[in-house]
């Protein structure tokens, strides 16, 4: 197991003096935005777990190895490259094997972090059920990962272009806590409310990591999902928003666009269709993540 795994300085000094550590994604780097304000929004969410008391452990594969936490030269090869392989479940380990460049998704981060005993990942949003999934069976492997995997993820919620209910549904059905923190709905990435309903409410770091503490001592296997909506002032109107959305899947739709490819090209077409607004709500909801992620990774650590 040592061999496949590497660790920064940071996250190794950080292990050894038992500070809390916070878990990120790669694929939102080079996937998730365009350069340069992916790096640009890497930094600064490291900077913010770091300036609220934890340490941050960006995932990534890199040489044949899962690198736990990366060198400012490491994110900015992966904002910049071309031709980055997107990494899920089914690919950490030919991906390993090839020594390809690789970006970890919501689930491939999971397993990472898990594998490197870090409890609680920052991420934008999952993935989910997609719209239209009871033909085309695309569901994501970021809800499988939550049913099995004992990390916790904290996002605003399922990105919006899916479909929030089927996705709540699956997760009810796998046993997935969605613990809404200050919020009593599932808050749909760009928007802080929809009309999907939780049955768990959060206001306090410590109630997230007391109620994730006795899961998991209860052998309780799975992740939970920390739905943190977007701070109000960047939040876009629902109206407009959907509106965007329903146009973008239809273009998806007439183009032929389906599997992996469909997120990317989505969020693409939404930042297109708004002017630049999403991607800006995009990166304000991240840092806001990240101080809520934080708070949560200091509780669970003290406890």
């Amino acid at each position: 197991m040592k061999q496949y795994l590497s660790y920064s300085e940071e996250v190794k000094e950080a292990k050894l003096a038992g500070k809390p550590i916070v878990a990120l994604e790669s694929t939102i780097i080079s996937h998730g935005m365009p350069y340069p304000q992916n790096v640009e929004t890497a930094r600064v969410v490291e900077d913010i777990i770091r300036e609220n008391g934890a340490v941050p452990a960006t995932i990534a594969i890199i040489d044949g190895q899962i690198k736990i936490g990366l060198s400012d030269d490491e994110l900015e090869l992966f904002g910049k490259s071309s031709g980055v392989a997107k990494v899920s479940r089914r690919d950490i380990g030919y991906l390993i094997a090839t020594k390809q460049l690789g970006a970890t998704t919501v689930a491939a981060t999971m397993i990472c972090a898990e594998l490197a005993e870090i409890p609680i990942f920052v991420t934008g949003g999952i993935g989910g059920v997609h719209r239209g999934a009871e033909t085309t069976m695309d569901i994501s492997a970021d809800l499988e990962e939550l049913a099995k995997t004992n990390v916790a993820v904290v996002c605003a919620g399922a990105k919006s272009i899916l479909d929030l209910g089927l996705t709540m549904e699956y997760l009810e059905t796998k046993g997935v806590p969605v613990i809404g923190y200050k919020t009593d709905v599932l808050p749909a990435f760009y928007t802080r409310t929809s009309d999907v309903e939780l049955t768990i409410r959060a206001d306090e770091p410590g109630v997230v990591a007391e109620s994730l503490k006795a899961k998991w001592d209860l052998k309780i296997d799975g992740g939970a999902v920390i739905a943190n909506p977007i701070p109000e002032e960047h939040a876009m109107p629902a109206s407009e928003i959907n509106a965007v959305i329903a146009k973008a899947l239809q273009e998806a739709d007439e183009k032929g666009i389906h599997g992996k490819d469909v997120t990317p090209f989505l969020l693409g077409k939404v930042k297109e269709l708004t002017a630049g607004k999403s991607l800006e709500a995009n990166i304000e909801l991240v840092k806001h993540n990240a101080r809520v992620g934080t708070a949560i990774a200091k509780a669970y650590q003290n406890l």
